[in-house]
């Protein structure tokens, strides 16, 4: 689709547009021209209050629960869903059933997405079938087009199994995921272990649990001259420990999940299993930490998680609820309400834009001439109440749903397609 866009604030870090205000022509799915004006005859045009433009956002982690739980979320409605919230690209992450652990599966997932505005890519399990006992075939799924490899929540325990994948993934340069959790010291907790789990009588799982994966991953890198992306950070602990593996100049990237840096688990007090996450929500000084660590560069990516959920495994006693929060259709609104004081909006649009790509190599998109348009276009300023008919995913496991929000995205522009959201 042909579409001038008007008078847009670039948000372009890289870019010689970056902070400029200037129309963009885009023609046949690519970038024509960028100029301050732009007269294009009867191309229909975009023009907005206080309209912002960057890269298009890209969520390192999001389940579509297809195939196998479709009732929860499929890839239609899970697209739907990102657009919705000015996402054009996803990572998949691999625990439906069937495992993606298999070319088939890969095509699949790349089958079924290929005619939806979003790019939804995938990633693949580590271990055959998430048992974390045997590797899968690395280099043909990424030949398929998996992206990365992760056992996501099944965090990989086995030492032999990640020191062999670090160094099998070097031959191709394949990235590796892992979620640190050393799940003997974990062990079934249901919230972060501290003072609110000793209140409310429920198995809590310590910061050690993490902190122990986090060692073992950043000795494993150093040894094995690996590549290694550490996903979900939620501790303190974890923030300082990867600062100084970076320092030494490890190959050593790492995410945090939105909710994990604006709630705590003072949130759980009254049993409300929308904060049943994992990792835990976990203290105010974590959350602190978290903040500070993605402002120094030390967290790369903010990720939603976006983890759909029925109410028949929401709506039951805390120990018997799934853990998970939706979040692709709230996310900007609440980074942009709850984290504007600590973090510009240029660093905003690196950690939910630019750094995915970098990290998965997905191509140096860019805002230029020539390029193919990748593009979100929001406002960052407009407040809005959030309601469940704004929720497009066929699950509302979210504790957001009635919050004001400020920040919003009101077009996506990906696969020579545009889409209006408001």
């Amino acid at each position: 689709m042909n579409i001038l866009i008007k008078s847009a604030k670039v948000i372009d870090p890289k870019g010689k547009h970056h902070k400029k205000t200037r129309d963009i022509l885009i023609e046949n799915g690519k970038i024509k021209k960028i100029a301050a004006k732009i007269t294009a005859g009867k191309t229909k045009s975009f023009t907005a209050k206080n309209l912002h433009l960057s890269l298009g956002w890209f969520d390192m982690h999001a389940n579509f629960r297809d195939p196998g739980f479709e009732y929860k979320e499929n890839i239609n409605s899970g697209c739907d869903s990102a657009a919705s919230g000015g996402f054009t690209s996803v990572l998949l992450m691999p625990n439906t059933m069937p495992i993606t652990d298999n070319n088939a599966q890969v095509e699949y997932i790349q089958s079924k997405a290929k005619n939806n505005i979003v790019s939804a890519y995938v990633a693949a399990s580590l271990s055959k079938s998430m048992q974390g006992k045997e590797m899968v075939e690395m280099y043909d799924l990424k030949n398929a087009g998996a992206l990365a490899f992760t056992d996501d929540k099944n965090s990989l325990q086995s030492n032999a199994v990640m020191k062999n994948a670090l160094l099998y993934a070097k031959d191709f340069e394949g990235l590796i995921m892992n979620y640190p959790n050393d799940t003997s010291i974990s062990n079934r907790g249901q919230i972060n272990e501290g003072k609110i789990s000793t209140a409310l009588g429920l198995n809590g799982m310590p910061a050690t649990a993490e902190g122990m994966m986090v060692d073992r991953d950043i000795s494993l890198c150093n040894y094995t001259g690996g590549k290694i992306h550490l996903c979900y950070l939620s501790t303190k602990d974890s923030v300082s420990k990867v600062k100084k593996a970076k320092k030494k100049g490890l190959q050593i990237s790492a995410d945090v999940c939105l909710h994990n840096l604006i709630l705590t688990d003072e949130q759980i007090m009254h049993f409300d299993t929308r904060y049943k996450t994992l990792p835990p929500l976990r203290s105010k000084k974590d959350c602190i930490a978290l903040i500070k660590g993605l402002k120094d560069g030390t967290i790369d990516v903010i990720c939603t998680d976006h983890s759909p959920e029925d109410e028949e495994n929401k709506k039951t006693e805390f120990d018997n609820a799934a853990f998970g929060i939706i979040g692709l259709e709230t996310a900007f609104g609440l980074i942009s309400k709850h984290l504007r004081n600590y973090l510009s909006l240029t660093e905003i649009i690196e950690k939910i834009a630019i750094n995915p790509r970098k990290i998965l190599k997905t191509g140096d998109i860019k805002i230029e001439g020539g390029i193919a348009a990748n593009l979100t276009l929001f406002d960052p300023e407009i407040e809005w109440r959030i309601s469940k008919k704004d929720i497009l995913s066929k699950s509302a496991n979210t504790p957001f749903i009635g919050e004001k929000l400020k920040g919003k995205a009101l077009a996506i522009y990906n696969k020579g397609k545009f889409l209006r959201i408001s």
